[in-house]
């Protein structure tokens, strides 16, 4: 039996998070159902990341990358084969279709995707805009502002 999370604490004091908390509601309820193909997610720097999926049995031009808002969908599905004259004693290589969904966070894009081995390797890279960075803000108060304004005023009177 799975435990329950209650995430209404973190709703009560956190502003602007409700997307992230529904997403970890949600996903502490459905329960994974296939875990083909198996992959691995890498964090390589401050914003940059990869996913590598081992994809044997297929080949490049079987998989398919879209990224659709703020999910990656990665689809497999084998070309038919033609039929031959050999006969499988063992089939263990899985070649069956697939379709994976990665959650993104905000600002995410896919740099590129590189297809080696049976090795699939999708590298993302967080891109915030220069006006979504934090950005510091000047503090003023009511004694600055009269300092600024009084040596404008002697200024004034030196000029007269």
């Amino acid at each position: 039996m799975r435990a329950t999370v209650d995430f209404a604490p973190l709703f009560r004091s956190s502003v602007g998070f409700d997307r992230m908390l529904n997403a970890l509601d949600l996903a502490s309820r459905i329960p994974t159902v296939d875990n083909w193909p198996p992959y691995d997610i890498v964090k390589t720097g401050e914003d940059d990341y990869r996913i590598d999926m081992a994809v044997a049995g297929l080949a490049e031009n079987d998989l398919t990358i879209t990224q659709e808002r703020n999910t990656l969908v990665v689809t497999g599905r084998k070309a038919p084969e033609p039929q031959s004259a050999a006969e499988y004693l063992h089939r263990g290589i899985a070649g069956r279709e697939f379709e994976r969904r990665f959650d993104l966070a905000e600002h995410m894009k896919v740099t590129n995707a590189h297809f080696e081995n049976g090795l699939l390797s999708i590298t993302l890279k967080r891109e915030i805009p220069e006006a979504m960075k934090p950005r510091r803000i000047a503090i003023t108060s009511s004694t600055t502002r009269a300092e600024e304004a009084v040596p404008q005023i002697e200024a004034r009177k030196e000029a007269a």
